[in-house]
């Protein structure tokens, strides 16, 4: 028992909710948790959000080098 009692704390808690109010918890579905992103959603939200802000940091670099190049005369 001494050697178990170390390790006692790497034991994961299954009850994800915790003492959240139950307002707060998703509906249980028959496999899990209904109207929850799936990872594979997540994960695709996440790419298409780099995504976006890269293309929104394109068009404010290019817009300004166009006022540059307008305030320089070219």
């Amino acid at each position: 028992m001494g050697r178990l009692a170390r390790v006692d704390g790497l034991n994961s808690n299954l009850n994800l909710n915790g003492s959240v109010s139950p307002r707060a918890m998703p509906r249980i579905g028959e496999w899990g948790p209904d109207e929850v992103p799936t990872t594979r959603k997540k994960k695709r939200q996440r790419w298409w959000t780099i995504l976006v802000a890269v293309l929104v940091l394109a068009a404010v670099i290019a817009f300004g080098y166009f006022a540059y190049l307008q305030l320089r005369g070219f």
